[in-house]
């Protein structure tokens, strides 16, 4: 059986682990869950502490002290995950902003071939936000618009945080490469992956904004986003991406 890992970066969930934990332990295909939670004061890690008790050897815990950022408590799922022969590596938010049924749709696009399958959000350019005040819609999607010119990536929702890796991918990045830790790291992974040639497929996917706990995004990550950009592109016209025979 393929080994597919979930892995939830978590910080103040505690209105919403439970019943993303619950959601994903019901999906068919099996997938094993990996919660990189930073030291979230709310008691989020002590209940998922409580679940693992009824999902033995399906859920995992994975504590940091205080918030470390996005992009390093997913490189250390993802290096957890490669050490474990996982063959699909997930990520998705604890907020339900991604719907956990969709799972399965990320992964039969890279079953079926994709080595990376990206949840998107404006795939053919459409829109599919729910909730979102539009001034948010805009700037995520003028965003990646933005992205897609500078780097060039055929992608059209560079920023999703919706996604599914085959472990290749993820053996072939050096992460000590990586340089952002907030929400340009998703940008980054993506267009790494698309450097090394990879295949990817967009999965379209309705992104619902949170209805509990308190949203993560501000105007400081999204000027990372775009001012990163920039020097994401230069510093790839000085490397060389190639893959290991």
């Amino acid at each position: 059986m393929e080994r597919k890992l979930v892995i939830i970066p978590t910080y103040n969930e505690i209105e919403n682990i439970e019943r993303m934990i619950q959601k994903v332990m019901s999906l068919s295909k099996g997938y094993d869950l990996l919660i990189v939670d930073d030291g979230s004061p709310d008691g989020t890690a002590t209940k998922i502490k409580e679940l693992q008790a009824v999902f033995p050897d399906r859920i995992f815990l994975k504590e940091r002290q205080g918030k470390l950022g996005l992009g390093t408590a997913y490189i250390a799922g993802f290096k957890w995950a490669l050490e474990r022969d996982y063959e699909y590596i997930f990520e998705m938010d604890c907020d339900f902003s991604h719907n956990p049924e969709d799972l399965d749709n990320l992964f039969e696009a890279c079953h079926n071939g994709a080595d990376l399958a990206i949840g998107s959000r404006y795939v053919n350019n459409l829109v599919n936000v729910v909730n979102w005040p539009m001034g948010r819609v805009l700037m995520s999607y003028f965003a990646s618009k933005y992205v897609k010119l500078v780097t060039g990536m055929p992608i059209f929702d560079s920023t999703a945080g919706f996604i599914c890796y085959r472990r290749e991918v993820l053996n072939t990045i050096n992460f000590n490469r990586v340089k952002f830790v907030g929400y340009a790291f998703q940008i980054e992974m993506k267009f790494r992956t698309w450097k090394y040639g990879f295949e990817i497929k967009e999965v379209p996917v309705i992104f619902t904004d949170r209805a509990l706990g308190q949203s993560k995004m501000s105007m400081g990550i999204f000027n990372e986003a775009v001012f990163g950009v920039l020097r994401l592109k230069l510093r790839s016209l000085f490397q060389k991406f190639e893959r290991n025979a």
